[in-house]
């Protein structure tokens, strides 16, 4: 499989994560920039699939599909370093989704991104996988485009923090041997309106716990154990919450899963779908949020998505080998046998495979 053994090399010109830097407790600005990239990617599937329920209304839906920002993702990506895609798939589609702080790919600025997932349609588009993959895997990141960053192991999401989407699919294509199709960014500035346009959603908590994150000096916000109606604010705040939890960055990943599904629930109901004024807001909020790469025919896919609903989607978070350190930092070391067995079925599309080596270990 595609990628260098772990090396403990130092990372050259690196930001570091404040998370985790030894000696450091001043965690309010990461926090407050993490406010506004929670790990919630619905992006492309929430908004064809609203735009699929409007169809009959296709100067609207044109019209939406204008206010898509569109990013060059695959331009600076050298060919013939990337993987083939297997004949055995045919049509099957793989998004790389990326959750950051800003829709424009220029603005970087040692930003890392928080959310990494593979979403994989299969040819019959009979439903969608959603892997994600831990931010903290550490992982060989190719040289990027102007030479300066890359060709050492690191993080995997410092890609992004060092050469936007294209180095993040050529890191991530390295990794697990698929090829991508399509790119989405979703900056999470307008998350809370997304949610807030759908009216809330319903989300059944784990496990109670107080949030870390301070919403002022008297004020804080707990969660009752069991189904809870959300708003945007405290849907972005349970999403991205890590501390409470002894497992941390999996324990967000989990709920990350829990809220897209539960949008996705909301976008598709009859009541959304039949209200033009909610399903404008809804649509506006979205398109205002995400960029997609410049080959990808918005409308086009909301044929194809229009009957995905969130019974139709499966998550599974990409195979880890446990935690440790690298360079000072807090990494995840992937489990590369087993990740090896589940990213080949999705290269295939073999969707009982994917499922068999997702729960295998």
């Amino acid at each position: 499989m595609p990628g260098s053994q772990l090396t403990g090399l130092d990372v050259p010109e690196t930001p570091q994560d404040p998370e985790i830097s030894p000696g450091t407790d001043d965690r309010k600005p990461i926090r407050r920039r993490r406010r506004r990239r929670i790990l919630i990617i619905t992006s492309v599937v929430l908004l064809v699939l609203a735009g699929g329920g409007a169809a009959g209304a296709s100067l609207y839906a044109r019209s939406i599909d204008k206010s898509v920002a569109r990013i060059e993702a695959f331009d600076k990506v050298p060919e013939q370093q990337r993987p083939q895609k297997a004949p055995v798939a045919g049509d099957a589609m793989n998004f790389l989704m990326l959750g950051s702080d800003t829709r424009d790919p220029n603005a970087t600025g040692g930003s890392r991104s928080d959310t990494i997932i593979v979403l994989h349609l299969p040819k019959d588009r009979s439903g969608a996988q959603l892997i994600s993959i831990p931010r903290d895997t550490w992982v060989h990141v190719p040289k990027s485009a102007d030479g300066r960053h890359g060709d050492v192991d690191a993080k995997i999401n410092a890609a992004f923090a060092w050469g936007g989407p294209a180095l993040t699919v050529q890191t991530v294509e390295a990794y697990t041997g698929v090829r991508i199709d399509h790119v989405v960014m979703v900056d999470f500035a307008g998350f809370k309106e997304i949610v807030d346009a759908l009216g809330g959603v319903t989300i059944d908590v784990e496990k109670s716990f107080t949030s870390t994150h301070s919403l002022g000096a008297d004020r804080v916000r707990h969660f009752d154990k069991g189904p809870q109606q959300m708003d945007g604010s405290a849907a972005l705040d349970y999403a991205r919450e890590r501390y409470s939890f002894a497992d941390g960055d999996f324990a967000r990943i989990r709920h990350q899963q829990q809220v897209i599904k539960a949008i996705l629930n909301k976008a598709s109901s009859g009541g959304i779908l039949t209200n033009p004024a909610r399903l404008n807001s809804f649509l506006r909020a979205t398109a205002s949020s995400v960029a997609v790469d410049d080959t990808l025919n918005m409308l086009g896919m909301a044929g194809d998505l229009r009957h995905l609903r969130g019974e139709n989607l499966v998550f599974y978070t990409s195979p880890s080998a446990g935690t440790g350190t690298r360079s000072g930092q807090s990494v995840v070391f992937p489990d590369r046998a087993r990740a090896k067995a589940l990213f080949t079925a999705v290269r295939q599309d073999d969707v009982a495979k994917i499922a068999a080596a997702a729960s295998s270990g």
